[in-house]
C-alpha cells in the first residue's frame, strides 16, 4: 500500500462550483438580458433610462385587463413562473445633475418588487485615467480624445429582496453575442440602486 507522505504530489482540489441561481436570480437574468437588448436596438448616445420591476403574475392579478395588453408568451411565462418580472419604463424623471443624484431622487412603492437603469459610461484603462487633468472640461477633453477610451452600456437591476444582475456591451464589440453578464460587475452602482428602495 502506497502512503502519502509531505513530498508526495497531492490531487488537485475540485474546483469550487458557484450554486445555482435562485428562481429569483434567473428570472432577473433574464429581465436584465431582455432590457439590455431593448435598449440596444435603439442605439448609442442615448439617455440614462429608469425601469420599475414587478413580479408579472402578481400584476395581472392585481389587473385581469393587462393580459391583453401583454404579448401572448409573456403572459404564459408569467402564469408558469411566480418570479418573472417586466419592466416598465419610468418617464418623466427627475432633473439631476449626475446618475448618483437621480438615484438619490427616486423611491418606489412598495408594489415595485425591483428597479433597473441603464447607462452609457465611458472608460479608460487604469494607467491612462493617471493622466486626467483636474479641470472638468478639460478632462471631459481628454477622455473623448483618449485613443484607450471603451464607450460601455451598463444595465444593472437590484431585486427588493436583495438580488441584484448586471450586462455590460462594448460599442467595440457591439453583438448580443458579446455582452457580458454577472450579479456583481459593477458594485457601486448596484450599491445605489438597492438604496432607491430603503
Amino acid at each position: 500500500m502506497k502512503h502519502m507522505t509531505d513530498e508526495t504530489p497531492r490531487p488537485p482540489a475540485p474546483p469550487v462550483l458557484a450554486p445555482p441561481p435562485t428562481p429569483a436570480e434567473s428570472a432577473l437574468a433574464g429581465a436584465v438580458s431582455e432590457l439590455e437588448r431593448h435598449v440596444a436596438a435603439g442605439g448609442w448616445d442615448g439617455p440614462v433610462r429608469v425601469f420599475a420591476l414587478v413580479l408579472t403574475g402578481r400584476a395581472l392579478e392585481a389587473s385581469p385587463e393587462l393580459a391583453g395588453q401583454l404579448p401572448p408568451d409573456v403572459v404564459a411565462a408569467a402564469r408558469s413562473d411566480a418570479h418573472h418580472l417586466t419592466s416598465v419604463e419610468q418617464e418623466g424623471l427627475p432633473p439631476a445633475a449626475d446618475l448618483e443624484e437621480l438615484l438619490g431622487a427616486l423611491s418606489w412603492p412598495e408594489t415595485v418588487d425591483g428597479a433597473a437603469v441603464v447607462v452609457e459610461r465611458v472608460i479608460l484603462p487604469p494607467a491612462a485615467e493617471e493622466g486626467m487633468p483636474a479641470d472638468d472640461d478639460a478632462a471631459l477633453a481628454y477622455l473623448m480624445a483618449h485613443p484607450e477610451r471603451q464607450d460601455v452600456r451598463i444595465a444593472v437591476a437590484a431585486l427588493r429582496t436583495g438580488e441584484a444582475w448586471t450586462a455590460l456591451r462594448t460599442r467595440a464589440n457591439d453583438s448580443d453575442a458579446d455582452v457580458a453578464f454577472g450579479p456583481d460587475l459593477v458594485p457601486g452602482l448596484i450599491e445605489a440602486l438597492r438604496a432607491t428602495f430603503d
